[in-house]
């Protein structure tokens, strides 16, 4: 092919990106940004905890708090104390009462095209409305009800229901099974479920119900159900003795009036149960007071977000993104939140591209595995969309590798808008390592300094601190607003998990007390953290351990590569070796020259000691329903084992074609 003189500033663009390693914010964005000045970081320091009255600032409360910390029973930290709010007042009622009322609060667009948009008015109304009619139910204040619901409206209207009236939610993805639904609802006593008749999956209509029933058999106790039809005449569905329609119950109570329940800080606003693969479902217990305040903040702060603004984290409300960055976060500041019932790819591949246009949309939030699928689609979906109202990007979920963040940068972002690399859990309840995007250089691949006021840092085994270029195991040295409170109903398994590994857990004193993620991390000269993954996603070769996550970074950076998985499998001397599986972009063939490719790099980023015994070519790679690599099946057909339940993932069908292909492309 011949090259015109029209492509060579597009190669010439192509190879710088390639090479910078560091990216500055633009000035214009730097001028309107929410935080710009340095001195934050040093502010924090010296007035730490009482820097958290920043975040709190941006809530109303009932009752004034007196501390802002109480740390003397370490680790359960107490954050406002003795103060009151409500977070559906917070969300919904102070902005309609300023003026907001007409202002969009939720817009939302169903799979099959059609769209609502709830003002702060109307929210407020639908919100009070659900509320009587979950008190006329039986709910009543500290009550645990579960919500089995798909992203439709209606389940942060009942998230925003249940936090009026002082009942804790706890949110069921709703693409986890029956015995999912039924182990956490036991968990948790509930005796209250909020679900609907099914909604649409890639021009499917699943029925959602009939999940929802089946894990209701599997309940030991008795419970009310409301469910939601969402389907219309798609799919005839039967309420049963126990059981009330949602929109029946809503127009029974429409105009109520429901006062909000002042909570204290420290009272529970939800339950969110961590995944149950290595024994039963951890529920993280977060509070109404130091959650909200840090998930308002770190919106606020980190994703840019302003009330006039229409912000889409493209999450799903099931995970605590979505109740972070999706629900509290950006409607406690009063912003216009976009929501999508369904895929990236249906009907098109430029669907999400489509809705940013549509929506105007200012501040875009994805996972990196999202970005990989963008970039394997290939730039002319982007390309078919104006996506000039963009103005912030963001990633979250999983460590990012340099050359999918400066497609993003590029393709997504036109080079004028700052990603925010984002590191975060369930349990910290918000952002804890990222750049503040009007503040810090961005660097491609590492997430960046931890946030102010967040003590994060990188210690070896003996829980030392690293020096920088070495890679260790993150921590976190302070508490911070955020933070879980306890494993529900288990404290001693709380300990255990997050407290023990570098903690003197006989101590009062709380800088003996330090929180463990279980991530490793490396660390740089200007203080910035890379993420390497789990620290149990580790490969032991030959006595060296190699991060899953740098090798894997390392074979997408390889040209013509769209996605890979590393795991450790059996070897006769090596006692573990390297498998690689790898996913091409369209158009690249699997060839011995791109398995040639794949192997020099890994071998030129890290080292020979590397190097994959065996790369495996694959379309896809198993994943769970929330998008998580399995790698465990991965792990059993590299070392021949016999491959446990394959039920839960979303392509089972792939592992029977990997293990054909193992040994044989």
């Amino acid at each position: 092919m011949t090259m015109t003189e029209d492509d060579e500033p597009a190669v010439e663009l192509e190879a710088r990106l390639e090479e910078q390693d560091s990216f500055e914010p633009p000035e214009s964005f730097v001028e309107q940004a929410n935080v710009a000045d340095e001195g934050i970081y040093e502010a924090f320091a010296e007035n730490w905890p009482d820097c958290w009255e920043r975040a709190a600032d941006l809530l109303e409360w009932d009752a004034p708090y007196g501390e802002v910390l109480d740390d003397s029973n370490p680790p359960f930290f107490e954050w406002f104390v003795d103060g009151k709010l409500n977070a559906s007042a917070n969300c919904l009622d102070r902005h309609v009462e300023n003026g907001a009322k007409n202002r969009a609060a939720i817009k939302w667009e169903g799979e099959p095209g059609e769209t609502r948009t709830y003002t702060y008015g109307d929210l407020l109304t639908e919100v009070e409305s659900f509320a009587a009619a979950l008190g006329e139910l039986g709910v009543e204040e500290d009550d645990v009800v579960t919500l089995y619901l798909p992203m439709i409206p209606e389940l942060p209207i009942a998230m925003l229901a249940c936090a009026r009236i002082g009942a804790p939610h706890s949110v069921v993805f709703a693409g986890f099974s029956a015995d999912a639904l039924a182990t956490r609802m036991n968990s948790a006593d509930s005796e209250y479920l909020v679900t609907c008749d099914g909604y649409y999956r890639r021009g499917e209509a699943l029925n959602h119900k009939e999940k929802a029933d089946k894990g209701l058999r599997g309940v030991d106790h008795e419970v009310e159900t409301v469910v939601v039809d969402r389907l219309g005449d798609e799919l005839n569905h039967f309420l049963g003795a126990s059981a009330h329609d949602y929109d029946e119950l809503v127009d029974e109570h429409a105009g109520a009036s429901v006062e909000p329940v002042s909570r204290d800080a420290e009272d529970m606003l939800f339950l969110m149960y961590t995944s149950g693969t290595t024994g039963q479902p951890k529920g993280v217990k977060h509070t109404t007071g130091g959650y909200l305040a840090y998930a308002a903040w770190t919106s606020h702060a980190v994703l840019d977000v302003k009330p006039e603004d229409t912000y889409w984290c493209a999450a799903d409300i099931g995970w605590i993104t979505g109740h972070s960055y999706i629900v509290y976060g950006p409607l406690a500041l009063g912003t216009t939140t976009v929501m999508y019932e369904g895929t990236p790819d249906y009907p098109e591949r430029d669907r999400l591209w489509e809705l940013v246009e549509t929506n105007d949309v200012d501040i875009f939030y994805t996972a990196p595995t999202a970005i990989r699928a963008f970039m394997k689609w290939g730039e002319e979906y982007p390309q078919r969309h104006d996506l000039s109202s963009l103005r912030l990007l963001g990633t979250v979920g999983e460590p990012i590798n340099p050359r999918a963040w400066k497609w993003y940068y590029k393709h997504i972002g036109g080079e004028e808008c700052p990603i925010v690399d984002t590191w975060w859990q369930t349990e910290t309840g918000g952002m804890m390592i990222t750049t503040l995007p009007g503040i810090n250089t961005m660097k491609p691949g590492s997430a960046g300094p931890p946030l102010p006021g967040i003590d994060a840092t990188v210690v070896d085994v003996e829980g030392e601190e690293i020096v920088a270029g070495e890679a260790g195991y993150l921590t976190v040295q302070r508490p911070w607003p955020g933070m879980l409170r306890t494993l529900y109903r288990n404290d001693e398994r709380f300990i255990s998990e997050y407290w023990a590994e570098y903690s003197d857990t006989n101590s009062d004193d709380p800088d003996d007390w330090v929180y463990f993620p279980e991530d490793g991390a490396k660390l740089d000269g200007d203080g910035y953290i890379t993420i390497l993954g789990r620290v149990d996603d580790v490969i032991n070769v030959s006595g060296h351990r190699l991060g899953t996550m740098e090798i894997e970074s390392a074979i997408v950076g390889t040209e013509g590569v769209a996605e890979a998985a590393v795991v450790g499998g059996d070897h006769e001397v090596k006692g573990e070796a390297v498998y690689a599986y790898a996913i091409l972009e369209d158009g690249q063939e699997p060839t011995d020259g791109m398995r040639e490719r794949i192997v020099a790099g890994v071998e030129d980023a890290i080292g020979p000691i590397a190097r994959p015994e065996e790369v495996i070519f694959t379309p896809e790679l198993p994943k769970t329903r929330s998008g998580k690599i399995m790698r465990r099946l991965l792990e059993d057909i590299a070392s021949g084992n016999e491959l446990g339940d394959t039920s839960t993932l979303r392509n089972p069908d792939v592992v029977d074609d990997i293990v054909d292909r193992v040994g044989g492309d």
